[in-house]
Parts: structure tokens; sequence; C-alpha cells
């Protein structure tokens, strides 16, 4: 008996320390940024185009004349309209025209920085802090990509995603004796080398975006059309949001029967499939499908492009560059 006891404390103890190692391994192993390079750039461009689209309708969405005034904009987060949200945002408090140009102006300038990586250390963090701002003012008045796009820039603010492709690797490049011998320079110009903080960032962005696909594949499974297998159906036969015609998948129900529940169940598993090595490019070739399908048939192109973009978080670096898999 005291055999067996002794076995199952050291099984105990080989499980613990070996639980240990692996949460370490996948929080804290260095990581190449390339990967959250490519990202940056993909959603700085869309932010920069959804800033340049506001930007010509900017009075009817800012200002105490725009659709939604400053008043009620901010009483849809104090609590007047049901239980506070906690939001806030300065713009609910600028009236002047000139001010809300030149605020907007400034905006565009640094998004466009932050799609360049220039000063990413700086540009990334004022960029989602801007994003924010817009975010809290424009209640009632967004979609989907708002809200991808926001989550997308604060995860990459937290990482060094402007350390490649980028303006800062270039002056890094340009400086490299100077950023060797300051160490503020070096900080403002980071290498593109393996750090916990791309690891971390990664991780965060990953579990963020399987709480996404399993809260949405939670809500589809509430209603009867995800399981009769009409869902895609309703969805193509839509000419609120048709842009290309796919109504003759109503000769075929099998088909849009078997692309409803293929699609349910990948988003209800997503976040389970997509970590095996083994499942995770069948699940990434579902994503593009899916998101491809909303951005070409549903004429939701920018939503459905940023969904893909977001999706490319599990492409390992090591499958772009020529080096081995990082441990």
């Amino acid at each position: 008996m005291q055999i067996l006891i002794s076995a199952a404390k050291q099984s105990v103890k080989v499980w613990l320390r070996d639980s240990i190692s692996a949460w370490d391994r996948f929080w804290f192993s260095p990581r190449y940024p390339h990967v959250l390079g490519i990202l940056r750039i993909a959603t700085g461009m869309m932010l920069l185009y959804s800033h340049s689209v506001l930007a010509g309708e900017l009075f009817r969405f800012l200002g105490d004349n725009a659709w939604v005034n400053n008043a009620t904009a901010a009483q849809l987060h104090d609590g007047t309209f049901g239980v506070s949200d906690w939001g806030w945002s300065y713009l609910w408090y600028i009236e002047s025209p000139a001010a809300l140009i030149a605020h907007h102006a400034a905006t565009i300038v640094i998004t466009a920085a932050f799609a360049a990586g220039l000063f990413t250390r700086i540009t990334a963090p004022a960029t989602w802090f801007l994003q924010l701002m817009y975010l809290h003012r424009l209640t009632g008045a967004l979609f989907g990509l708002d809200q991808i796009v926001t989550y997308l820039t604060m995860y990459l603010m937290l990482t060094p995603s402007g350390s490649c492709f980028s303006v800062d690797a270039w002056l890094r490049h340009r400086l490299a004796d100077q950023c060797s011998a300051n160490r503020k320079l070096a900080w403002l110009l980071p290498a593109a080398t393996p750090s916990v903080a791309a690891n971390v960032g990664t991780r965060l962005f990953q579990i963020h975006l399987c709480v996404i696909y399993l809260f949405g594949g939670l809500a589809k499974a509430r209603g009867e059309l995800w399981w009769d297998g009409t869902a895609t159906w309703f969805a193509v036969a839509n000419y609120e949001y048709q842009s290309i015609d796919m109504t003759w998948l109503g000769k075929y129900p099998r088909i849009f029967s078997s692309l409803t529940h293929i699609t349910l169940f990948w988003e209800l598993f997503y976040a389970a499939l997509i970590w095996p090595r083994l499942s995770r490019p069948i699940v990434l070739l579902l994503a593009f499908a899916v998101h491809g399908g909303i951005a070409m048939c549903m004429g939701m192109i920018t939503f459905g492009t940023m969904m893909i973009v977001a999706n490319l978080i599990f492409i390992e670096p090591h499958w772009l560059l020529a080096c081995p898999p990082e441990e």
C-alpha cells in the first residue's frame, strides 16, 4: 500500500510539474513578431479606410447636429436608457466643427503612421485610444467591423508589432549603432527578435478570437434555422445584403443544408479544434471559406476581410520565416 501511495504522489508531482511547464511555455516562450507585423499593416489600413469614409460624412456622425447628438450618445452609456456600461468619450463634449475636423485629421495621420509602422510604440496605443473614443461616440451607428479592428489594435499595441515590415525597422537598420548605445532609442525602435511580449499578445489575441467564435456559435445554436439547415438559404436570399445572386442554391437544399451545419459545427468547436496542429489547417481553411463567402456574397467585404485577417494570428512565425518552430 505504501508503494502505491508513493507512486501516486510521484505521478501527481510529475503531472503538476509538466502542467506548470506547459503553462509557462504557452505564455512566456519568446515569439517572432512577423505575423503581428502583417496584422498591423492590415488593421491599420482598414482603420485608415474607415476614418477616411467617416471624413466624408463627419458632421452627420459627430457634433450636436449629428443624427445621434452628443447628449444622446452620452446617455446610451451612462445608464439613462438602462444599465451603465462605463463607456466614455471626450467627443461627447466637442461641438465646434473646426475642432472636429482638426481632431479627425490628426486621427487619420496617427492611424496612417500606425499602419506604416512609424514610431509604433507610441502610435499604436494612440490609434487604439482614438478608435475607442470614436466607438463610444458612434454607438448606434456601428457594426462588427468596428469592434474587430478595435480589439485587433488593442492587442497589437501590447506587442512589438512595428519591429518588422515597418518604417521603424528601416530606421533601426539605419540607426543600428545609436540603438546599441541608447536604450530609449532601442525601445522606440524594437528589433524583430523573439520576445515574450509578442507571445503574450498573440496568446491573448488567440483566446479572445476563440471566445468570439464560441459565443457566436452558441447564439446560432439557439435558433431553429441553424438546426433545420435553412440558415444559409435565408442569408443568401436576403436582398438587403446580397451582392452576388446565390438564390440558385434554392434548387439544391442538400448543399445549403450542408453549408449551414458545417458552419455551425465549425463555429461551435473552433475554440477546441484550432489548437491541435492536425486540425488547425482545416479550421483556418473553413474560416477563409466562411468569411470569404460573407465578404463576397453578402456585401460585408470589410467585415469578412478583417475576420480572415484576425484568423492569421494562428499562423506560426516559422511558416513565414526560415527558422525552426518556437518551443
